[in-house]
Protein backbone atom coordinates (compact mmCIF):
# COMPACT_ATOMS: atom_id res chain seq x y z
CA UNK A 1 0.00 0.00 0.00
CA UNK A 2 1.29 3.44 -0.82
CA UNK A 3 2.24 5.87 1.90
CA UNK A 4 -1.11 7.51 2.52
CA UNK A 5 -1.69 8.00 -1.18
CA UNK A 6 1.16 10.51 -1.43
CA UNK A 7 -0.74 13.12 0.57
CA UNK A 8 1.88 13.73 3.21
CA UNK A 9 0.65 11.24 5.79
CA UNK A 10 3.53 10.65 8.16
CA UNK A 11 2.24 7.47 9.76
CA UNK A 12 1.36 9.32 12.95
CA UNK A 13 -2.18 8.54 14.02
CA UNK A 14 -3.76 11.58 15.64
CA UNK A 15 -5.54 11.25 18.94
CA UNK A 16 -8.71 12.76 17.48
CA UNK A 17 -8.93 9.96 14.89
CA UNK A 18 -9.09 7.13 17.44
CA UNK A 19 -10.68 7.13 20.87
CA UNK A 20 -11.57 4.50 23.41
CA UNK A 21 -15.27 3.70 23.58
CA UNK A 22 -17.15 3.70 26.88
CA UNK A 23 -16.63 0.80 29.29
CA UNK A 24 -14.34 -1.33 27.13
CA UNK A 25 -16.75 -1.87 24.25
CA UNK A 26 -14.05 -1.20 21.69
CA UNK A 27 -12.37 1.73 20.00
CA UNK A 28 -13.94 4.44 17.87
CA UNK A 29 -12.40 5.29 14.51
CA UNK A 30 -13.30 8.45 12.57
CA UNK A 31 -13.30 7.96 8.79
CA UNK A 32 -13.89 10.32 5.88
CA UNK A 33 -15.13 8.19 2.99
CA UNK A 34 -14.73 8.89 -0.71
CA UNK A 35 -17.21 6.61 -2.49
CA UNK A 36 -17.01 5.99 -6.24
CA UNK A 37 -13.20 6.15 -6.37
CA UNK A 38 -11.10 4.41 -9.03
CA UNK A 39 -9.51 2.16 -6.43
CA UNK A 40 -10.13 1.36 -2.78
CA UNK A 41 -7.27 2.62 -0.61
CA UNK A 42 -6.32 4.59 2.45
CA UNK A 43 -5.54 8.15 1.39
CA UNK A 44 -4.09 9.43 4.66
CA UNK A 45 -5.49 11.60 7.42
CA UNK A 46 -7.31 14.91 7.34
CA UNK A 47 -9.02 16.90 10.06
CA UNK A 48 -8.70 14.05 12.54
CA UNK A 49 -10.22 11.36 10.29
CA UNK A 50 -8.74 8.51 8.30
CA UNK A 51 -9.41 9.20 4.62
CA UNK A 52 -10.53 6.10 2.74
CA UNK A 53 -11.37 5.93 -0.96
CA UNK A 54 -13.79 3.13 -1.84
CA UNK A 55 -14.82 2.01 -5.34
CA UNK A 56 -18.45 1.31 -4.47
CA UNK A 57 -20.91 4.12 -5.09
CA UNK A 58 -22.92 5.64 -2.26
CA UNK A 59 -26.22 4.01 -3.07
CA UNK A 60 -28.52 2.13 -0.66
CA UNK A 61 -25.72 1.49 1.84
CA UNK A 62 -23.46 -0.28 -0.67
CA UNK A 63 -20.49 2.01 0.02
CA UNK A 64 -20.88 1.51 3.78
CA UNK A 65 -20.86 -2.27 3.35
CA UNK A 66 -17.80 -2.07 1.10
CA UNK A 67 -16.08 0.28 3.55
CA UNK A 68 -16.63 -2.15 6.44
CA UNK A 69 -15.23 -4.99 4.32
CA UNK A 70 -12.22 -2.88 3.30
CA UNK A 71 -11.43 -1.72 6.84
CA UNK A 72 -11.81 -5.19 8.35
CA UNK A 73 -9.52 -6.72 5.73
CA UNK A 74 -6.86 -4.03 6.16
CA UNK A 75 -7.04 -4.24 9.95
CA UNK A 76 -6.93 -8.05 9.88
CA UNK A 77 -10.17 -8.56 11.80
CA UNK A 78 -13.60 -10.06 11.11
CA UNK A 79 -16.22 -7.82 9.48
CA UNK A 80 -18.48 -8.39 12.47
CA UNK A 81 -15.95 -6.50 14.64
CA UNK A 82 -16.37 -3.25 12.61
CA UNK A 83 -19.63 -1.46 13.30
CA UNK A 84 -20.82 1.78 11.73
CA UNK A 85 -22.18 3.84 14.64
CA UNK A 86 -22.73 7.21 12.93
CA UNK A 87 -22.64 8.77 9.49
CA UNK A 88 -24.58 6.17 7.48
CA UNK A 89 -25.68 8.85 4.99
CA UNK A 90 -22.66 11.17 5.07
CA UNK A 91 -18.98 10.96 4.17
CA UNK A 92 -18.00 11.64 7.80
CA UNK A 93 -18.37 8.31 9.62
CA UNK A 94 -17.57 6.85 13.00
CA UNK A 95 -16.90 3.15 13.36
CA UNK A 96 -16.70 1.12 16.53
CA UNK A 97 -13.95 -1.48 16.28
CA UNK A 98 -14.79 -4.21 18.77
CA UNK A 99 -12.19 -6.12 20.81
CA UNK A 100 -9.23 -4.04 19.63
CA UNK A 101 -7.46 -1.68 22.01
CA UNK A 102 -6.75 1.92 21.16
CA UNK A 103 -3.01 1.16 21.08
CA UNK A 104 -3.41 -1.85 18.80
CA UNK A 105 -5.73 0.02 16.43
CA UNK A 106 -3.19 2.85 16.17
CA UNK A 107 -0.44 0.34 15.41
CA UNK A 108 -2.45 -1.38 12.69
CA UNK A 109 -3.52 1.86 11.03
CA UNK A 110 0.09 3.06 11.15
CA UNK A 111 1.14 -0.15 9.36
CA UNK A 112 -1.55 0.32 6.70
CA UNK A 113 -0.45 3.80 5.72
CA UNK A 114 3.31 3.27 6.02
Amino acid sequence: MRNGGGLGFTGQVRASMIERAAKGHGTRLRVRAQPGARESRVRGERDGALRVAITQVAEQGKANTALIAFLSKRLGIARSRVELVSGARTVEKTFLVHDLSETELRRRIGAIVS
